[in-house]
Formats: structure tokens, C-alpha cells, sequence
């Protein structure tokens, strides 16, 4: 015969066994749900990890874009400041070229100038004179003509 010991251990038996079986079943629905859950969730991590890389892209090219034209701008200011440099160095060496040609004896551009300006005005005055002279010739020879005439006479009469 069975004791009540016997029934009440055979129940709580079955409700270990039960309780097992639900932690069981417990177990494998939460790993089922991982599973449905990690997929949605790798998805969305993929799909963030897309929209972040686009940002980060931008992000990039607009630095990029800013670093363009601070170096265009750095080569403009450099550009002046060579050719500024560039106009200095030259006045340098005109102004030593034009030293060591003084000191040889050369003249200057502005001797140069002055002594054009003053064969200029020389060349004017003779044009001045000779155009002068000429009306005075031709008066001089009509003159001399009638003279010379008479002295042929004279000599010829005497």
C-alpha cells in the first residue's frame, strides 16, 4: 500500500519535473527570440553603421573642401608676397647695375634723355637756319648777277 509519504514525494516529483520542463521550454523560447531579436537588431546596427558612414563622409569632404581653399588662398597670399619680393630683388639690381655704370662712366638714361632733347632742339635750329639761309642766297644771287654784269662790261669797255 502506498503511504502518503510516497503520494506527496510523487507529486512534488512531478512538479520539479513540470518546473524543469517550463525553465526548459523557457530557455529555448528566449533563444528562439534572440535569435528573431539578433537578426532585427544586426539589421538596424547595419543600417545606422550605413547612415553614419554618409555622415562621416560628408563631415570629411566639406574638411576637405575647407583645407582647399585655405591652401588656395595660402598660395594667392604667397604669390603676392613672391612677386612683391620678386619687384624688390629687381629695383635692387637696377640700382647696382646702374652704380657700377656710372662708376665705369656710362651715362645714365636720364643723361641719355637729356642729350636726345638737346640733338632734338640742335636739329631744329639748323632746319631753322638753313630755311633762313635759303630765301637769302636766292637774293644774294640775283643781286650778284646784275653786278657781275657790269664788271664784264666795264672790262669789256675797257
Amino acid at each position: 500500500m502506498a503511504t502518503q509519504d510516497d503520494d506527496s514525494n510523487g507529486k512534488a516529483a512531478d512538479r520539479i519535473k513540470d518546473s524543469a520542463q517550463q525553465i526548459w521550454l523557457a530557455g529555448l523560447g528566449a533563444f528562439a527570440k534572440m535569435q528573431q531579436e539578433g537578426s532585427k537588431a544586426f539589421e538596424a546596427l547595419v543600417k545606422d553603421g550605413a547612415g553614419m558612414q554618409k555622415k562621416t563622409q560628408q563631415a570629411a569632404e566639406e574638411t576637405l573642401a575647407q583645407a582647399q581653399q585655405r591652401m588656395a588662398g595660402f598660395a594667392s597670399e604667397f604669390g603676392t608676397k613672391a612677386a612683391g619680393q620678386w619687384g624688390k630683388l629687381e629695383n635692387i639690381f637696377e640700382e647696382r647695375v646702374a652704380r657700377a655704370m656710372e662708376k665705369l662712366g656710362a651715362p645714365s638714361a636720364a643723361d641719355m634723355a637729356a642729350l636726345q632733347a638737346r640733338v632734338e632742339a640742335l636739329e631744329a635750329q639748323l632746319k631753322k637756319s638753313q630755311q633762313a639761309a635759303a630765301p637769302r642766297k636766292a637774293t644774294a644771287r640775283k643781286t650778284a648777277a646784275p653786278a657781275a654784269e657790269k664788271t664784264l662790261r666795264r672790262s669789256k669797255a675797257g
